[in-house]
């Protein structure tokens, strides 16, 4: 249950607000009455946007005055394109500097929020094979999860001025609009989908639904900091989810991607879609959040409407 939810009328800052999961829970927060500050990189158009430079470690922290909480999503996709190096170096630098940066403008204000939902990823964990990790897991070996790491070490200023900080590790979130989810439908939908690899790896997810509503949990949590997992309660393999996914959409899936193939296509990106991280959400589940969409085939109905 939560301790003490947030009254109507409060001032949230977003940042990554115009993504995927930025822009639910700002549909989310406004529907019930909050009032939601976006950061943009460009100059603000309306009095509801802050202008930063996450990049350029530049923000206008007036801005921020007053706001009881305050959730960072931003960062270059992760699935956008293929892994350059200089695109490894966007993915890194658009997290940890602007999550810095952000961190040290909340530090400085006489009244910071209360609280700052930070974004993670699973990636932390990097592939953990068939063994199931949780929060207490060490961080994994190689580049998301020396990202993850520094990502949530930049919070570091925001800690030390007693605001209570919450790592959101996110799985693959199944919306029909964007992120992985966004790609697969289209294919499952023509006939063409099927399991990437041999389809051992294991998928931790979770419905956009319930990554909003556990966002807003954490904000409202008075009990909860630290890293929090934002997955399902049962990973299941690439080979299951294919197989959900052609019962949902009643469309065939005989078709198979070789690792191979991926690898030439997606470069080192290709690592995240066959490696396997079986992640379980202890800590959100221990704080009293109820799942909406538990299951595979929930998410999915949830993400087509």
């Amino acid at each position: 249950m939560s301790d003490s939810p947030l009254p109507p009328g409060s001032r949230i800052a977003i940042t990554g607000a115009s993504g995927l999961i930025g822009s639910a829970l700002t549909r989310s927060l406004a529907a019930d009455g909050h009032e939601v500050v976006r950061l943009v990189r460009r100059a603000p158009r309306a009095k509801d946007e802050v202008q930063w430079d996450p990049e350029g470690e530049r923000i206008d922290a007036v801005g921020l005055v007053g706001c009881a909480a305050v959730v960072n999503l931003a960062g270059a996709g992760i699935a956008s394109r293929r892994w350059t190096e200089p695109y490894k170096r966007k993915i890194r630098d658009s997290r940890v500097l602007g999550t810095a940066t952000l961190a040290e403008a909340l530090a400085s204000l006489d009244e910071p929020p209360g609280v700052l939902v930070n974004g993670s990823a699973i990636g932390f964990y990097g592939d953990t094979g068939a063994r199931a990790v949780d929060e207490s897991a060490p961080p994994g070996d190689g580049f998301l999860p020396s990202v993850c790491v520094e990502w949530e070490e930049a919070t570091g200023p925001a800690q030390e001025a007693g605001i209570r900080t919450v790592f959101a590790r996110t799985g693959l979130v199944v919306a029909r609009e964007g992120g992985a989810w966004g790609k697969l439908f289209p294919l499952f939908k023509a006939g063409v989908g099927g399991r990437m690899g041999d389809g051992r790896q294991y998928w931790s997810y979770i419905s956009l639904h319930d990554e909003v509503a556990a966002i807003r949990h954490l904000i409202d949590t008075e009990s909860v900091s630290g890293p929090v997992n934002l997955t399902a309660p049962e990973p299941l393999t690439n080979r299951e989810i294919t197989e959900a996914m052609g019962r949902v959409l009643r469309r065939p899936t005989l078709f198979a991607t070789p690792a191979p193939l991926l690898r030439l296509a997606l470069g080192d990106m290709s690592d995240d879609i066959l490696g396997s991280q079986r992640v379980l959400p202890t800590r959100l589940l221990e704080s009293g959040f109820t799942f909406a969409f538990p299951s595979i085939e929930g998410a999915l109905r949830a993400a087509l409407g």
